[in-house]
């Protein structure tokens, strides 16, 4: 990368050059952090700071301003005081330059990996810091702001691979012209891709790479084999510059833009990778290397490897038929993601209308249309490629200024919301006083003025978008290939569901001409019939990428049998294409949801509320919509009907919004618990009246229930069963019900849970409510389904295994009287804080994670709960941090794993690397389960899914295409497997 350091010595140093600065949210509490920390330094060190803002006040908001808002900034201000004394004196040009240039020295003559890595983990922390403070203090442009990350990660990425390229020639595998710079002639390519490659790379990005290398690798030793040598090459750069340390890390690393991530190692030859673009390679994949640029190894193999992918990027033909694959990948996205309108809190400044991609997706598919004909339009950095493509008279110069200003804005956005964590975040706070905080960060005096060029960006943008997609310059629009009301005998419409993918097209022809001509209560309106005929052809193309297309067309004719009223809902279809392509996605991707549709057609109703896609409810609106729901009910049974049919609904919005993208695993699993909670909570009171009036009560009677597993750590999914345990207490000296059938003590309670159980697993018109499991109650099957409170306090205290004290760490009071509630609580906290050898849970932990091993497997990298490295290590990982720890360390208890591990990291008995590499994988396997649940009944076979499920999948992975994710799951995997052998053993 070519970064020029402008020579600006005359000016002082970087605390005189600051002309910008956040706005404090509270002036006096930043300043007392700030003060606070100066005041535990070292005398010198806290003086020179404080002379610095004292002389330069700019200076002295920037640092409040970071103690507000930034807590990444400020452990970095934090960790060397010196160093920052050091920045805020500096020429910044001039620094980074020799700060970059010394480490890089350093790390390639190092005498160890261990060594090359700390020198490396400094330099980016020094170098984050003061690219951070150039952007904040207005002392750089954004574009040169990622013109110096970039800069960064290509000098980290070449020096930790010259490293290792010099230690292999020392271990004699290779024999270099040059060992001082083994990597020329090596032909080992490293491509950066994305706005690596395109020097714009933003402040907590990854970096994509492409490792290829040439077969015949001239510089190697004789008896060395070029694919091992450089897949653990390759191996072994990534865990350089990504494993996490007690110094942090350089730059995450994705290997998996490469050819067939899931089946390809992370090095591939180039005579594979050119076969593979030239058979199988795909318009994302176009896109993408427009801006990729050889930026490690050998320099002239890599400009090679560019001019031979280059017919696979630039037709020589216009090429509109990529315009539709773009905008297709960019709606499903927004689809997907649940950002198809523009707004401020929540949206996303990537990938939301309007946004970064939409602005990279314009310029690129222009690009891709006409770069093969024109060269000049083949330039990788966006704003260039604007430029160009306003010269070259493919876009107007006032479009141009208009999206290359928005792109600016939402740069400069995106680089301070990734500056407040080091997260690599795209989406803006969900509430407007989160907001507020944010903008005035941004250095705006309100949320208010913020929002005004936000979305004034963000519209202007959209237009431009929008209007390239207008009209179809791709001649894609095609009257209905076939005549879907001739049915089976049509012989032109057999072959066109069949090449749609139907292995029954003679059915689905039968039942489609049923959808046109038939008898349908639905369509007894002509109208409603006229405007389902139209949507009919959209309807079965999205059927057909379903996991079983012919059971999705039987799904749909089962819903529209059931469909007693179908006018409103027929006419909304009609008009709305992408909740057609919903309606497909769940009747084709989602058995669970397509089946409950068919049966119970009226929870589609839910789609239509305005509030679908708003704010999630919460336990109190959820309550609200409850009561009003059973309101009127005028016997036990009509309760329970629709006690279900709040239930189905409930769950089936939750899905659908799982389905679409438009909340976040977390957010899936609380809103499940949310709702399994008020129900149970209502099923509880409704019961104790029923047993009362029939029974009686004893005396000071009380009954508690408690949630274990997914509900007791509000992580629940679609299919997740309730573990519950039913806790009582009585008034021992009256153990006798006073009604006319008396029972007596633990009998009366026996009963009482019996019919608990029997409201939620009764069977009625409406289906089952929710399965219960009660074998995490004391003695699991060989105890009384119902515990006494002295009872479960003693056997918890004596008794219990060290995995049933696992389990408490998951238990949570969800129905109770305040007094019993906090009476339980405190019993659990007694039992999970007391001390334990560290050794001894350990060993229980491990025989446990065995014994679960043997039972489920651990072979199946998609069985995403059992899989070595899956969701059962994570867990058990926290559950026995909380065991060992909370005698010394209560705060680290919580009911949610994701929430353990931040209590650990933050109390210091985690390491900061297995902290965000257990909670990166937490999130990715709940995002997935999450959709597993609701899509898949049985196990998960990638080979047998169709087309709509794995895009699901991949979104919501964040990978390209599955086989990206395959290849994601199975390295985080083994890195989870790895941390719970050096926590656990």
């Amino acid at each position: 990368m070519n970064f020029s350091a402008p020579d600006r010595a005359d000016q002082g140093g970087l605390a005189a050059r600051f002309v910008d600065g956040p706005q404090l949210s509270d002036a006096l509490d930043a300043e007392r952090r700030l003060a606070g920390w100066l005041a535990d330094l070292e005398p010198a060190h806290a003086a020179a700071i404080r002379q610095l803002a004292a002389q330069f006040p700019q200076a002295g908001i920037i640092l409040s301003g970071i103690a507000e808002a930034s807590p990444y900034l400020f452990d970095l201000m934090r960790a060397d005081a010196a160093r920052l004394v050091r920045l805020l004196g500096c020429d910044p040009d001039r620094h980074l330059a020799q700060l970059i240039d010394s480490a890089c020295r350093e790390v390639s003559v190092a005498t160890s990996e261990a060594g090359a890595m700390q020198l490396l983990r400094r330099m980016k922390s020094e170098a984050a810091l003061l690219i951070a403070l150039c952007d904040i203090g207005g002392v750089w442009p954004v574009m040169q702001v990622t013109s110096a990350l970039t800069w960064l990660a290509v000098s980290s990425v070449q020096a930790a691979l010259r490293y290792l390229m010099r230690e292999a020639t020392a271990r004699a595998k290779m024999s270099p012209p040059d060992p001082d710079r083994p990597e020329e002639g090596s032909g080992l390519i490293v491509l950066a891709m994305g706005k690596m490659g395109a020097g714009e790379l933003n402040y907590s990005s990854d970096i994509d790479l492409i490792v290829f290398f040439d077969s015949s690798a001239p510089t190697l030793a004789p008896d060395i084999e070029a694919q091992p040598f450089f897949v653990r090459l390759a191996q072994g750069l990534s865990r350089i510059l990504q494993q996490r340390t007690g110094d942090g890390y350089v730059f995450r690393v994705d290997l998996r833009l490469r050819p067939d991530p899931a089946s390809t190692q992370v090095a591939i030859s180039t005579e594979a990778a050119l076969h593979y673009y030239e058979r199988e390679g795909r318009t994302w994949e176009r896109a993408a290397m427009i801006k990729a640029r050889p930026c490690a190894g050998d320099a002239k193999a890599g400009e090679a490897m560019i001019t031979d992918i280059a017919p696979f990027v630039w037709r020589k033909h216009l090429d509109f038929a990529a315009l539709a694959d773009v905008h297709d990948m960019k709606r499903q996205m927004q689809i997907y993601r649940g950002q198809n309108d523009i707004a401020v809190e929540g949206h996303n400044v990537k990938i939301g209308r309007g946004g970064i991609r939409e602005i990279e997706f314009f310029a690129q598919t222009q690009q891709l249309i006409a770069g093969g004909r024109h060269p000049e339009l083949r330039v990788r950095p966006t704003l260039q490629a604007l430029d160009v493509l306003a010269s070259s008279n493919w876009i107007t110069f006032e479009a141009r200024d208009q999206m290359s200003a928005a792109y600016l804005f939402l740069r400069r956005v995106e680089h301070r919301l990734q500056m407040v964590a080091d997260e690599q975040t795209h989406a803006l706070p969900d509430s407007a006083e989160a907001v507020e905080r944010f903008a005035r960060f941004l250095g705006y005096d309100s949320r208010a003025s913020f929002a005004v060029d936000l979305l004034g960006h963000l519209n202007v943008v959209q237009g431009h978008y929008g209007k390239l997609f207008e009209g179809d310059p791709a001649g894609t629009a095609k009257l209905p290939p076939a005549d879907y009301s001739a049915g089976p005998h049509d012989q032109r419409l057999l072959e066109h569901l069949a090449a749609l993918g139907f292995k029954k097209p003679a059915a689905a022809a039968s039942t489609v001409q049923q959808w046109m001509v038939g008898d349908y209560r639905a369509f007894r309106q002509e109208a409603t019939r006229n405007a389902f005929v139209e949507f009919v052809p959209a309807l079965i193309e999205g059927l057909a990428n379903a996991e079983e297309p012919d059971d999705a067309v039987a799904a749909f004719d089962r819903f529209l049998q059931a469909l007693q009223r179908g006018a409103r809902l027929i006419s909304l279809l009609g008009q709305n294409r992408d909740l057609v392509a919903l309606v497909a996605l769940i009747l084709g991707a989602a058995p669970r949801l397509g089946d409950m549709l068919a049966r119970q057609p009226q929870i589609m109703d839910g789609l239509i509320d305005p509030r679908f896609f708003g704010a999630m409810p919460d336990q109190r609106e959820l309550s609200t919509r409850l009561a009003a729901t059973l309101a009127d009910a005028n016997s036990y049974e009509e309760f329970l009907d629709r006690l279900r049919l709040f239930g189905q609904e409930s769950l089936f919005l939750i899905g659908t919004r799982i389905l679409s993208g438009t909340v976040s695993a977390s957010q899936a699993g609380v809103a499940f618990a949310d709702v399994a909670e008020g129900i149970v909570d209502t099923v509880h009171g409704l019961v104790t009246e029923q047993f009362a009036a029939q029974y009686g009560r004893i005396k000071d009677q009380e009954t508690a229930i408690l949630a274990m597993g997914r509900l007791g750590s509000r992580e629940m999914t679609a299919s997740s069963d309730l573990d519950l345990i039913l806790l009582y207490d009585f008034d021992h000296d009256q153990p006798d019900s006073d009604g006319v059938r008396s029972l007596t003590g633990a009998h009366y309670f026996a009963r009482f849970t019996q019919r608990l159980i029997s409201a939620f697993t009764t069977r009625t018109n409406y289906g089952v409510l929710y399965e219960v499991d009660m074998r995490l109650r004391p003695s699991g099957r060989a105890g009384p389904v119902a515990s006494r409170l002295d009872s479960f306090a003693q056997y918890q205290d004596r008794e219990a295994w060290t995995w049933e004290h696992m389990a408490l760490t998951r238990a949570r009071v969800i129905s109770a009287s305040p007094d019993l509630r906090r009476e339980i609580e405190r019993i659990i906290r007694e039992v999970l804080t007391r001390p334990r050898d560290a050794a001894s849970v350990a060993t229980d932990v491990a025989d446990m994670r065995r014994a679960v091993a043997l039972e489920k497997g651990e072979d199946d990298v998609w069985d995403l709960k059992y899989a070595a490295g899956g969701l059962i290590d994570i867990d058990f990982i926290a559950q026995y941090l909380q065991l060992v720890h909370a005698a010394t360390k209560p705060d680290i208890l919580d009911v949610s794993t994701l929430q353990v591990l931040d209590n650990a990291a933050r109390l210091g008995v985690l390491s900061a690397s297995s902290a965000e590499t257990l909670r990166s994988a937490a999130r990715l396997y709940h995002d997935l389960t999450q959709i597993l649940r609701l899509c898949v009944t049985g196990k998960f076979r990638p080979e047998a899914a169709g087309v709509d499920l794995l895009r699901v999948m991949a979104r919501a992975g964040d990978a390209p295409d599955f086989s990206s994710l395959a290849a994601r799951v199975k390295e985080i995997q083994t890195e989870v497997r790895r941390v719970f052998s050096e926590i656990v053993g």
